[in-house]
């Protein structure tokens, strides 16, 4: 995979956004001189997570995530919600679909209002039921006033699979299918911080996806997954097609999104594709299978408006070629995040 070269003395933004500078500062910093376990997915792929063999034809898988968003309650989700099932999300896409167990590290800010946290914690438990997982252990930190910005949450996760599914595994000829419609929970966050009084209703599409990919892998089998989270669809799109060694003929017109969406983005002239999503997962499905995923994804709750939006092709690798149904055009990866601290 090509990577641009980490060469500021200090880390911006840009470098959480979730396109090639946070990927740059990962593999030239934190994933360097560290040696992934023989067998095994590790931190190198810079995967949704860790898978370690466990020599019966089994694989533990491992993911750990920290959660920032600001404000950290907003419409349709909080950030309890959304570090259960950004956790769980992540199994979900290496394929691991059945959590043993969850972890939750909580680090509070002096002067935090105990109903707040109680709210945060009764979501966390509801996004749990609804998950099927459970958390088995945790600590607690708290933080002088002013040093946090109200509360951050660390989960970790680990669940079992018998075939692990990458983010590489995109070949030419496959359909790329995205479970629902895109920029809901992005727009929803930036919504509640700034005040916006925006037309219709804008909420989070934060939920749990196991159930969801369970369903999927049930109906055919799958290339890739990953979740279009930070830096939205596009840097999620890119960074498939990048590793996978495949361009992507991406249409637009078969995009799933709400009008209260498309009319934030025109209002706003931020680009829904760059915008990041909590309850939504790509796929790249052969193509003799497409169709007969697209009816278990939509015969599932969380993917009723379930579309077949693009096809890998062999020309181009790592660039996606955008139909607008006018012309085509390359889709830029964003360099940063539109809309910073909302995961």
């Amino acid at each position: 995979m090509r990577t641009r070269a980490f060469t500021e003395d200090r880390v911006t933004l840009k470098h959480g956004a979730g396109g090639p500078a946070m990927r740059a500062l990962i593999q030239q910093l934190f994933a360097d001189g560290i040696e992934d376990p023989p067998g095994s997915v590790g931190v190198s792929a810079m995967d949704d997570g860790a898978a370690l063999p466990l020599g019966d034809g089994r694989f533990l898988v491992i993911t750990t995530d920290s959660h920032v968003v600001s404000p950290i309650f907003f419409p349709g989700g909080d950030i309890g919600r959304l570090a259960v099932c950004g956790t769980v999300n992540d199994l979900a896409m290496m394929g691991a679909t059945e959590v043993l167990g969850l972890t939750c590290a909580v680090v509070v800010e002096e002067g935090l209002a105990r109903k707040d946290l109680a709210r945060v914690h009764a979501s966390m438990r509801e996004a749990c039921q609804e998950a099927g997982a459970t958390i088995v252990t945790g600590d607690t930190k708290v933080m002088g006033k002013g040093q946090l910005d109200g509360l951050m949450l660390n989960t970790a996760g680990v669940a079992l699979t018998t075939h692990v599914v990458r983010d590489n595994g995109l070949k030419a000829g496959d359909r790329i299918i995205v479970t629902g419609t895109i920029g809901d929970h992005g727009f929803s966050v930036l919504a509640a911080r700034n005040g916006l009084d925006l037309t219709g209703e804008l909420r989070s599409d934060v939920a749990p996806l196991n159930g969801l990919v369970r369903a999927a892998l049930a109906g055919g089998p799958v290339s890739a997954m990953k979740d279009p989270t930070r830096g939205g669809l596009s840097s999620a799109l890119h960074e498939m097609a990048e590793k996978s060694g495949v361009g992507v003929l991406l249409d637009e017109t078969a995009l799933p999104m709400r009008l209260e969406v498309r009319a934030a983005a025109e209002l706003l002239g931020i680009d829904p594709l760059q915008v990041a999503n909590e309850g939504k997962a790509l796929l790249g499905v052969r193509p003799e299978f497409a169709e007969r995923v697209l009816a278990a994804l939509r015969g599932h709750p969380l993917g009723r408006d379930a579309a077949i939006v693009g096809t890998c092709v062999p020309q181009n690798p790592g660039r996606i070629v955008l139909d607008t149904g006018f012309g085509k055009r390359l889709l830029a990866e964003p360099e940063g995040d539109p809309m910073p601290r909302i995961c």
